[in-house]
C-alpha cells in the first residue's frame, strides 16, 4: 500500500465511525427500548462510557482537573444527558428513529440562534434566520405530517425532541470558552457520570423496573452495549482525533450524513414509514445545516487568515493565544447518541 493511502486510511477510518457508528444508535436505542426503561438505559449506559473515558483520560496522564470543573460538567452533563439523550430515549418509545434523528439534526439551529441573540455570533442574526429557514420549514413539514399522517404520533413527542435538541444547544453555548478543561475526554466521561447519576435518580422517581438479567432480552443487551463502548467510546474517541487531524467543518459534516443513514437503518430494519414529506421536509433540514457549516466555515478561515496578518507585529506567548476564542462551527460539542 502506498504511503499517501497509509496516512489517510485512519482519517477515513475515523469519518467511517462517526458516519455509521453515531448514524446507527438511534436504531440501537431502539433495539435497546424492547425490554429496558428509558432513563435506565442511559443513565447506565452514561456511567459506564463516562468512567471508561476518564480511565483512559487517566491512563493518559491527562489531568482530571480541579474538584470547582465538576460544577461546570454537572451543569453541562444535565443539559446533554438528561435534557437531550434521557429525553430522547422516552419519546423514541413511541417515535420512530429516523424522525428522531431528524428532529435532533435541528441542534445546529438552535447553536446558532443562541449565538445570534447574546452577540456571540460573526454572522449577523437575520442572515443566520435566514439560513434557517429552509431547516425550520422542513421540521414544520415532518412534524405536520407525523401528527396528521396516517402513524398519528402526539405533537407532544414532536415538542418534547425539539426541546432535547433545545437542550443540547444549550449546554453547548454554557460549556463554550471553558479554559480550565485541558481534555476534552476527561470533560465528557465528568458529564457523563454525572448525567448518568441525574438520569438513574430520574428513574428512580418514575419509578421505573429495577431489571435483572433474564429481564433484558439479548437483542436489548446488545443495543445497550453498542451505545455503550460503539457509540460512546469509538465513535467519540474517532472524533476528538479527527478534530485534531482535518478541518472541524469537515468533522462536523456528520450532523447531517447522520440523520440519512439513521432513516435508512429504520426503514430497513424496523420497517419504519418513509414518506415523501419526510424525505422533502429532512432534504429541508440537511441544506440548513450545510448552508450554516459552510458559512461558519468560511468565517473561521477569515478569523485565521486575519489573526495571522494582525499578529505580526506583536508577539503572544502560547498561554494568551487559546483565550477569548469562540468554536468554529463544528468544532463545539454536538450531539452523539
Amino acid at each position: 500500500m502506498p504511503s499517501n493511502s497509509r496516512a489517510k486510511l485512519p482519517i477515513l477510518l475515523g469519518f467511517s465511525a462517526i458516519y455509521l457508528i453515531w448514524g446507527s444508535t438511534y436504531l440501537a436505542l431502539a433495539v435497546a427500548l424492547e425490554t429496558i426503561p428509558p432513563f435506565a438505559l442511559m443513565g447506565t449506559r452514561s456511567i459506564i462510557g463516562g468512567l471508561l473515558l476518564l480511565a483512559y483520560s487517566v491512563a493518559k496522564s491527562e489531568t482530571i482537573g480541579p474538584a470547582s470543573s465538576w460544577l461546570r460538567a454537572s451543569v453541562c452533563g444535565v443539559l446533554f444527558f438528561v435534557g437531550c439523550h434521557g429525553v430522547l430515549a422516552y419519546a423514541e418509545q413511541r417515535v420512530p428513529s429516523g424522525l428522531a434523528a431528524l428532529l435532533l439534526a435541528t441542534i445546529p439551529f438552535w447553536i446558532m440562534g443562541g449565538r445570534s441573540i447574546l452577540g456571540r455570533s460573526d454572522q449577523p442574526l437575520a442572515r443566520t434566520m435566514l439560513l434557517l429557514l429552509p431547516g425550520l420549514a422542513g421540521v414544520v413539514l415532518v412534524a405536520w405530517r407525523s401528527v396528521a399522517g396516517p402513524t398519528a404520533l402526539h405533537l407532544s413527542d414532536i415538542v418534547l425532541l425539539l426541546m432535547a435538541s433545545a437542550s443540547w444547544a444549550l449546554g453547548t453555548i454554557i460549556a463554550e470558552g471553558n479554559e480550565d478543561e485541558k481534555s476534552s475526554v476527561a470533560l465528557s466521561g465528568k458529564e457523563l457520570v454525572v448525567g448518568g447519576v441525574a438520569l438513574l435518580l430520574l428513574s428512580a422517581l418514575r419509578g421505573e423496573a429495577v431489571l435483572g438479567i433474564t429481564d433484558v432480552s439479548l437483542q436489548s443487551f446488545l443495543g445497550w452495549s453498542y451505545l455503550t463502548l460503539a457509540g460512546t467510546v469509538v465513535a467519540f474517541g474517532s472524533y476528538s482525533w479527527l478534530l485534531k487531524k482535518v478541518s472541524p467543518t469537515l468533522v462536523a459534516t456528520y450532523t447531517f450524513v447522520n440523520p440519512v443513514i439513521a432513516v435508512l437503518l429504520g426503514w430497513t430494519f424496523l420497517g419504519e414509514e418513509l414518506t415523501a414529506a419526510t424525505i422533502i421536509g429532512g432534504l429541508l433540514v440537511l441544506a440548513s445545516v450545510a448552508a450554516l457549516l459552510i458559512v461558519g466555515g468560511k468565517t473561521s478561515r477569515k478569523e485565521k487568515t486575519h489573526g495571522r496578518d494582525s499578529a505580526k507585529p506583536i508577539r503572544r506567548s502560547q498561554k494568551d493565544k487559546g483565550r477569548g476564542r469562540r468554536p468554529a462551527l463544528g468544532q463545539e460539542r454536538q450531539s452523539w447518541t
